[in-house]
This record gives structure tokens, C-alpha cells and sequence, in this order.
């Protein structure tokens, strides 16, 4: 397994690729697909759309053990409490897994019936993570083994640039090694993330950033704002593939060097991973055996 911070293009010289992977409503490891081979990450969702299904440790394991995957698992504060939480921690690190990502988690609906804990903000658990990796838990105990996980964080620029920016800076002083975000269309928006950063923390960001790209496909689900013009692409029927390698060249071209990529998502909540596997054999080639 490798770390998220040792394969960014800072460290390789080439652009480093996580791909957003949903887990099944399936206990059974047979019934975790084979995510795309090209992907030098494969990140576990956390429950996506509040479903139930296999959690992000378990699923992270699989993808790993099953599919040859260097694998991230997703954790939510929504969910557990901080004892819950850290000691799901201790699990993935018995599991050998060293990427995680920290998440709020979607807010509940009316017709819900789980309620939300919320006993950690986001930032909070990434100061709780770091602390594990120093040796401690929430109560100041120390562990007999410190953890050693990668930390990721996230980053909504449709929130607005300058308040996510602040938002970043917290996050990484916090402890997060990397960042990651929900899809960006506009290259311009690099350019002010990267000049809003710098001011909100007078100096510029020092861990790498995952630019999201989302893959799109007609009548699919998309939880990002999507311009008109791919809107208008796609009901002319332009590939949502290269319409992705479009956005990652523009994003590319205004600084980005690391992808964070969406593949598809249907109306049934079904994952389209044959165009992220097209995606990514356009930008790094097919995998090799």
C-alpha cells in the first residue's frame, strides 16, 4: 500500500488520480466491484445517499485485498460518537489501511429515521486523527501503538471560495496532508482558490490539492453545479468522457496537478466505472497487467 501524499505529482512528476467509489448494499465481499485499475487511489464512500450499506473500513479493505486497490475509506462525523469513531480507527489501522478521508456527511432529510451525533466537527476529527497519530486518544490516554494515517480533508468551492479557503486553512493547521474537492468546472476557480488560500493563511497551501472532476452522463445525478454547456453537450450527444478530459485539460492548464474524479452516478444510484476507466486511460493510459 502507498500513502496519498507519496504518488501527487509534487512527488512524482505526474498527476496522481483518486477515484470516488460507492460500497454496495451488500455484505458480501463478491459483490464489491472491481473499481478501475488506472486510479492510483480508490476512495470508499461513506454511506452515499444515507443508504445503508458497507462501511467505508470493511469496503476499503476489500478493494484492496480483492481487487489489488490502494484504497482510502471515508469517515463521517454524522454518524458516531468520538468513542465510536476513534475506535474505528484503531480497526482500520489493525486492518493495515493508512488513507482516510474526513467528511461531515449529508444532512438528514425529514423522512430519515436515523438522527445525526455529530460529536466531532470535521476539523475537530482531523485534530483527533493527528492526535491518534502522535499516540493519544480524546481523553488524553496514550495508545500502545500510534496510529500512521494519511490524512484528506475536503473542499466545496461552490460554497464560496473565499469562506472555503478560511475552511482549508483550518483544516490543514488541523492536521490534514491533503485536500480534495466536489466537482470544478471553471479553471479560473484554481486560481482563486489558490489566491484565496494564500491570504487567508499569508502563505501558500503546502499539501496537495485533489481538483474534482465529475464525470457526467445524460439523465444522471450530479450534486454539483453543472454549467450549461455541458448540459447542452451531452443532450447533443457528446461523451461525458470527453467532456471530462475537457474540464481536467482547462484545470490543468490553470494549475491543477492532482484529480479527485466522480465517475457517474444513475438515478438508481448504480456507478458508471467503465467511463471512469475511459477517463483515465485517456489521461494516463491503460492500465498494465
Amino acid at each position: 500500500m502507498a500513502k496519498v501524499i507519496d504518488r501527487t505529482h509534487a512527488q512524482t512528476g505526474r498527476p496522481a488520480f483518486i477515484c470516488d467509489y460507492s460500497p454496495p448494499r451488500s455484505g458480501r465481499p463478491e459483490d464489491v466491484p472491481a473499481p478501475p485499475q488506472s486510479a492510483d487511489f480508490v476512495s470508499a464512500a461513506y454511506n452515499p445517499g444515507r443508504a445503508v450499506r458497507m462501511n467505508s473500513v470493511a469496503t476499503a479493505a476489500v478493494l484492496r485485498d480483492r481487487h489489488g486497490a490502494d484504497p482510502i475509506f471515508t469517515l463521517a462525523t454524522r454518524d458516531m460518537n468520538r468513542l465510536a469513531l476513534e475506535s474505528s480507527l484503531l480497526g482500520a489501522q489493525a486492518l493495515g489501511l493508512e488513507n482516510v478521508i474526513v467528511v461531515a456527511g449529508d444532512s438528514f432529510g425529514r423522512r430519515d429515521t436515523a438522527i445525526p451525533v455529530d460529536d466531532y466537527r470535521p476539523t475537530e476529527l482531523i485534530a483527533a486523527i493527528a492526535n491518534l497519530n502522535s499516540g493519544s486518544d480524546h481523553r488524553g490516554s496514550n495508545l500502545r501503538t500510534p496510529t500512521d494515517f494519511c490524512i484528506g480533508a475536503t473542499v466545496d468551492l461552490g460554497r464560496g471560495i473565499e469562506p472555503e479557503a478560511a475552511l482549508a486553512v483550518r483544516k490543514v493547521a488541523a492536521g490534514a496532508h491533503f485536500l480534495i474537492t466536489q466537482p470544478v468546472f471553471d479553471p479560473d476557480d484554481v486560481v482563486r482558490f489558490a489566491e484565496a488560500y494564500t491570504t487567508a493563511a499569508n502563505a501558500t497551501l503546502s499539501v496537495p490539492i485533489f481538483y474534482g472532476v465529475g464525470l457526467m452522463e445524460p439523465d444522471g445525478v450530479s450534486f454539483a453545479s453543472v454549467p450549461q454547456w455541458i448540459t447542452g453537450d451531452l443532450e447533443a450527444g457528446r461523451s461525458g468522457v470527453d467532456i471530462a478530459l475537457q474540464v481536467w485539460e482547462g484545470l490543468r492548464g490553470a494549475g491543477a496537478t492532482d484529480c479527485y474524479l466522480v465517475p457517474p452516478i444513475r438515478r438508481s444510484g448504480a456507478r458508471n466505472y467503465a467511463d471512469a476507466t475511459r477517463f483515465l486511460e485517456g489521461t494516463v493510459g491503460p492500465a498494465s497487467d
